[in-house]
């Protein structure tokens, strides 16, 4: 399904990953499409994406491995 901009449902605008900051360190985010996250490298967080909005919420986050 196509959102009215013609992205794909789910999927998060590309302006918004432009701009978006991790909320604890300010560093900017790796997005992860097939995992729908988006990741603070420096915080060792992902942040979820639901049906296109990003939870940027410390607390949603979830913690990497160290291997990641």
């Amino acid at each position: 399904m196509l959102e009215n901009d013609g992205r794909r449902t789910g999927e998060v605008d590309p302006k918004l990953l432009e701009i978006l900051v991790c909320p604890l360190t300010k560093a900017t985010l790796e997005w992860y499409p097939e995992r729908r996250e988006l990741v603070s490298r420096p915080a060792r967080l992902a942040y979820p994406v639901r049906d296109g909005v990003p939870i940027m919420l410390p607390d949603e986050a979830r913690a990497l491995d160290p291997d990641e």
